[in-house]
């Protein structure tokens, strides 16, 4: 099976082997009595007066794995939390919705989030304590997860009454600090569309928090936020050589070819990982999610057509390239993701992070000991090894390996540019490229029989309508009818798989083999889901000109606002009003590593209005904008 989890429900030891998420699957056999999300476990809470134990997460999560295998491998604690805990098992890729109330309070509690997200929770779902990953035991002045579940069934048993009323309290602060912002802000300054000084005011933002050296927008840990872009981008069409216009082009250029260049771009067999551990963008956390791929296509698109540069043309081929022949089902959706974590070789007892992509020096030096075809005096190492900076000793920072997993290994990255590698061995830039793109072939071919990374082959509507806007925004970019034809294969299967007979959408839906499947009970699609494809089929319209697609578009919009639009207050739910067990209908006013359904949502029907030349869309339109004035107003980089 391509992910490597389905199990024999027959032979799993708790009720998550009835299950189709790779996620869930991954702790069938987990001694923890886990159950999905829904009424069963919680009916059991009720019941037997139970504190509920909520972990969250996703089968590619590197940290979920190391919990796993630290606390719900181990018979001590999973007896602890048998006995006093009605304990859940959520994949955050299947309901978001889950994962967004809770991080919530997990982030205003604790100050950070993350994932595996852990949440103790009331028998009626209100949280009253919660982090991220915890380790096993006591150490460095901190509780560990053994301590924690001891604590909290002592607080429940002794204190019941306090901490249901701790749950009470602090789910109503939720509920007015999760829509305060968004319902209520944006009126108190007249509800007014932001005008021209909210975009200045994000330009300079950004100004504040980029890194020149290397580029991004943070300090050290560095993720390929493509909303960043999207902005920058729409600056430098607006505004040209204006002052404005040339530091959008310098910040978003510079990042984009630091990138590029960096470890977190798989050099070997193309994509890129989901974030950089460090400043340089050089040592990743190897994980790959189609979202990133999908986003960063677009991306990479909108810079080639600003500036007719070959490289970002490339980069464009080289995602697809990667997405066409790991990600793709049979049928025409895309898997999930790729794991970080994989075994060092066959045979190999525990996995490692990054296994599957680093290299040692002596590997390198053994399958490129060559001669050049353009400088026989020259070995292939030799010039491989000074272009991606691979070192006898290894190139990764120890600060940046806290677990040893990358000692003496290298992360291929380059830190100086073509012309000066080939300056360095009096080489062509042409010969240099041929020669180092026979020397990615041969490492590809060793690569690929190495123990490959898990790959959760779920199948996530709002991830695959955004990598149709991937495929199609490269087709009209590159002038390549292939992608589009990639891109129609993945419309008519979320036509065929994801789109009920009653004309909505459903949230994911599950591979066995080369077949399609679905849940008992399908995931109803969220806003995400909506807004992504939507986006997708305007795109898709705009490089086939097959109007099927963008009456589909208008018919999805229709729908997306029959579900989820905000009468009274404007703006775009997170979820429709259908399930009882979320306790709070959010909106998400934020774009982070996946944008907002609601920025896209503006964008679709800004597009609609113009295509069918229609008033009413752009009236809500201009209502969703005003929606969300207080917060751009005030912090307009966090939704750009």
């Amino acid at each position: 099976m391509a992910s490597g989890v389905k199990q024999d429900q027959e032979t799993t030891r708790n009720r998550l082997g009835k299950e189709c998420s790779p996620y869930l699957l991954q702790h069938a056999n987990n001694p923890v009595d886990w159950y999905p999300w829904g009424e069963e476990a919680f009916e059991k809470a009720r019941k037997e007066d139970k504190l509920i134990f909520l972990s969250v997460g996703y089968s590619t999560c590197h940290w979920c794995h190391v919990m796993e295998r630290e606390s719900f491998e181990d018979p001590n604690i999973a007896s602890i939390m048998n006995e006093y805990f009605v304990n859940i098992k959520v994949d955050r890729e299947e309901r978001p919705d889950v994962d967004k109330i809770y991080m919530s309070f997990v982030q205003a509690s604790s100050g950070s989030g993350g994932w595996p997200m852990s949440v103790f929770m009331t028998p009626d779902l209100k949280p009253v304590s919660g982090g991220t990953y915890f380790p096993p035991k006591d150490m460095y002045g901190r509780p560990g997860f053994k301590s924690i579940l001891l604590n909290m069934a002592k607080q429940w048993s002794d204190q019941r009454q306090k901490v249901s009323a701790t749950g009470t309290k602090i789910t109503e602060l939720l509920k007015q600090t999760t829509t305060f912002d968004v319902n209520i802000a944006g009126a108190l300054i007249g509800g007014e569309i932001p005008d021209e000084n909210v975009w200045k005011l994000c330009v300079t933002q950004f100004q504040d928090r980029y890194e020149p050296a290397f580029g991004g927008f943070a300090p050290s840990v560095k993720f390929p936020q493509a909303s960043n872009f999207t902005f920058l981008f729409h600056v430098i069409m607006k505004e040209g050589d204006s002052e404005a216009g040339k530091t959008a082009r310098r910040m978003a250029l510079h990042t984009l070819d630091k990138m590029a260049d960096g470890g977190i771009h798989d050099h070997i067999a193309q994509g890129f990982a989901r974030y950089s551990t460090d400043r340089k963008w050089h040592v990743p956390h190897f994980e790959k999610m189609l979202y990133d791929q999908a986003q960063l296509a677009v991306t990479y698109s909108t810079a080639y057509i600003i500036t007719k540069n070959k490289k970002y043309a490339d980069v464009v081929r080289d995602i697809l390239t990667y997405v066409s022949r790991d990600l793709s089902h049979p049928e025409g959706g895309f898997f999930s993701a790729e794991d970080a974590d994989s075994y060092p070789e066959e045979g190999s007892s525990a996995k490692k992070e990054g296994a599957f992509y680093v290299w040692t020096h002596k590997e390198i030096v053994s399958l490129l000991d060559r001669p050049l075809a353009s400088k026989p005096d020259l070995k292939l190492f030799e010039v491989f090894c000074e272009h991606y900076h691979v070192l006898p000793h290894g190139n990764v920072n120890p600060d940046l390996d806290p677990h040893n997993e990358l000692t003496g290994q290298n992360v291929l990255a380059v830190f100086g540019s073509l012309k000066k590698t080939a300056d360095k061995f009096d080489l062509s830039e042409e010969d240099l490229e041929k020669e180092l793109e026979f020397g990615r072939k041969l490492l590809y071919d060793v690569r690929i029989k190495r123990p490959k990374p898990h790959l959760d082959d779920k199948i996530i509507t709002a991830w695959n309508g955004m990598m149709i806007s991937g495929y199609s925004k490269a087709s009209c970019v590159l002038d390549d009818p292939s992608y589009s034809n990639r891109a129609v294969k993945a419309a008519n299967f979320i036509k065929e798989h994801l789109y009920t007979p009653e004309k909505k959408l459903l949230r994911s839906c599950y591979t066995q083999g080369s077949s399609v499947k679905q849940i008992e009970k399908p995931i109803e699609g969220f806003l995400d889901d909506y807004a992504c494809v939507i986006r997708g089929l305007i795109d898709l319209y705009e490089a086939t000109f097959n109007q099927d697609w963008l009456k589909w578009a208008e018919e999805l919009q229709k729908t997306q606002d029959e579900l989820f639009w905000d009468n009274g207050l404007a703006g775009y739910f997170t979820t429709t009003n259908t399930d009882s067990s979320i306790l709070i209908r959010m909106k998400e006013d934020m774009d982070g590593a996946e944008p907002s359904g609601n920025s896209v949502a503006a964008h679709n029907l800004i597009r609609l209005s113009v295509l069918f030349d229609s008033a009413e869309l752009k009236e809500k339109a201009g209502k969703l904008l005003s929606s969300f004035t207080g917060r751009l107003t005030r912090v307009p980089i966090v939704l750009p």
